[in-house]
């Protein structure tokens, strides 16, 4: 039986609606919204992109599937850039999050991520192509901010800036303590003035070494390296 966010992605199967069309070698690609016919595909593309990156394996794949589940993910920003011959080449995801105001006010905005690009597609302009066009259909959704946790060389490209910049902090890190990987991007100038706090990160960003283990088992056999520069 399907979840209700099932039901809502099998409802746009046969509604899929092409939000964009870019052209890379004279090759037309498409982005537009998954639907449910992409998750495994997706799942696969996100265990490629990230495999022995930042660790030996990965449980980057198993953080979209949770979170395609929870009630916070905004199916309006979970894209896919699809090539010529319909193969995904990347994909993006977004969920709501809330800012924890020292005043005890809640503010709603955005995080995204992982954010996946094949392999071979990689430093193509891919990724910043689909995030480009996702922080664009988020301020016409009508929010007024983004939170990313990533690296910052890469981010502030797109206008992303330290949280502590706006006086936005990580949860799980005291205030002093500097947090160059967690960045804000405000859609909507001065949404953010005045409020100091914390972000609130959702669970599902955390995942078990036993769970991505069985999560594991749907896939194709994959070795595990320790590389040099990995975080764990």
């Amino acid at each position: 039986m399907m979840t209700l966010v099932e039901l809502k992605m099998h409802k746009d199967i046969n509604e899929t609606k092409l939000t964009r069309v870019i052209i890379w070698r004279k090759k037309q690609m498409n982005i537009r919204l998954e639907n449910i016919n992409d998750w495994f595909e997706v799942e696969n593309l996100t265990r490629e992109a990230f495999w022995n990156v930042y660790q030996p394996g990965c449980t980057e794949h198993l953080i979209v599937h949770n979170l395609r589940s929870h009630p916070a993910l905004v199916s309006d920003l979970s894209l896919v850039i699809e090539d010529d011959s319909k193969r995904i080449i990347a994909h993006i995801i977004y969920c709501k999050a809330t800012i924890l105001s020292d005043s005890g006010e809640k503010i709603e905005i955005l995080m995204f991520g992982p954010v996946s690009v094949l392999p071979e597609f990689q430093h193509r302009g891919f990724g910043r192509k689909i995030i480009e066009y996702s922080l664009q259909k988020s301020k016409e959704l009508g929010y007024g901010a983004v939170a990313i946790t990533g690296n910052p060389k890469y981010y502030r490209r797109f206008g992303f800036k330290s949280g502590s910049e706006f006086q936005i902090y990580y949860a799980n890190l005291p205030r002093t303590e500097e947090a160059p990987f967690f960045m804000i991007k405000e859609l909507v100038e001065g949404f953010l003035d005045e409020t100091v706090g914390k972000i609130i990160e959702l669970d599902d960003y955390t995942v078990s070494d036993e769970a991505v283990e069985e999560f594991d088992l749907k896939f194709s056999p994959k070795i595990k390296e320790k590389r040099p520069g990995q975080l764990v």
